[in-house]
């Protein structure tokens, strides 16, 4: 029955993107009675548990970019000979299991995943267009539980949302003392998950020497620019280049 195993063998070529997603998160948020719209704890485990991904699987990511309940997993090297059915299996159970875990929950939780090929063109582009949806992201959470606040059910506040231009929701925040462009960076931006290069003293007892040798560690920015900007463009740079 080897040969009806007919997807086992579809590789991907780098750079990729895997993007992962949460499967019924809303109920899952709603159940453990976060913050709406935005929660930093839930934030934190999510920024957590890919952190773990990058530091622990043995994947080797270049780096991730995550909001809400979506996770970027860039590769500019594949493990697994680039096999797509590894990849889209092995990263998303990870990082259910890494964020089961972050929040100490009883129920099972999951993602789902897709295999993004990208040249190192598209990369800014990409993280451009996840940047764009986040903010999207941003003023309807705001807008669609501003609305369920004054009493509509969320039926009633969804389909009002939908008619309402981003403009409208501004202005009807703006006037409950909602300033979207003043709301933490890391719910308007993503949160960035990188690899971050410094020194090291040590001390060669060898040739009875001191040595500075490099290292890097894996960090959170909670604090993001805008890639389309031109700290954003120096900072995509700068991660595809820190191997």
């Amino acid at each position: 029955m080897k040969e009806r195993e007919v997807y086992s063998d579809i590789k991907a070529i780098p750079p990729i993107v895997i993007r992962i997603d949460g499967r019924n998160f809303k109920r899952m948020l709603e159940r453990l009675s976060f913050q709406k719209p935005y929660d930093k704890t839930f934030a934190g485990a999510m920024a957590d548990s890919t952190e773990s991904l990058m530091k622990e699987s043995g994947l080797s990511p270049q780096f991730a970019y995550t909001f809400s309940d979506e996770i970027n997993v860039f590769f500019l090297k594949l493990p697994f000979h680039g096999r797509i059915e590894k990849l889209d299996s092995i990263v998303p159970s990870f990082l259910s299991s890494a964020l089961t875990l972050a929040l100490d929950i009883k129920r099972p939780l999951s993602f789902d995943a897709r295999v993004v090929p990208l040249s190192r063109d598209d990369i800014c582009e990409y993280l451009e267009w996840r940047q764009a949806e986040a903010w999207r992201d941003h003023v309807h959470s705001y807008g669609y539980y501003a609305l369920r606040e004054d009493g509509l059910s969320k039926r009633t506040a969804a389909s009002r949302m939908v008619g309402m231009s981003a403009k409208e929701v501004h202005d009807m925040l703006f006037e409950k003392g909602i300033n979207l462009t003043k709301t933490p960076a890391w719910q308007r931006r993503g949160i960035l998950i990188l690899k971050k290069k410094y020194k090291k003293s040590g001390y060669d007892p060898k040739n009875r020497t001191k040595v500075v040798t490099d290292r890097s560690k894996v960090i959170q920015d909670w604090g993001l620019p805008l890639f389309n900007s031109k700290e954003g463009q120096m900072l995509i740079s700068k991660l595809l280049t820190e191997e």
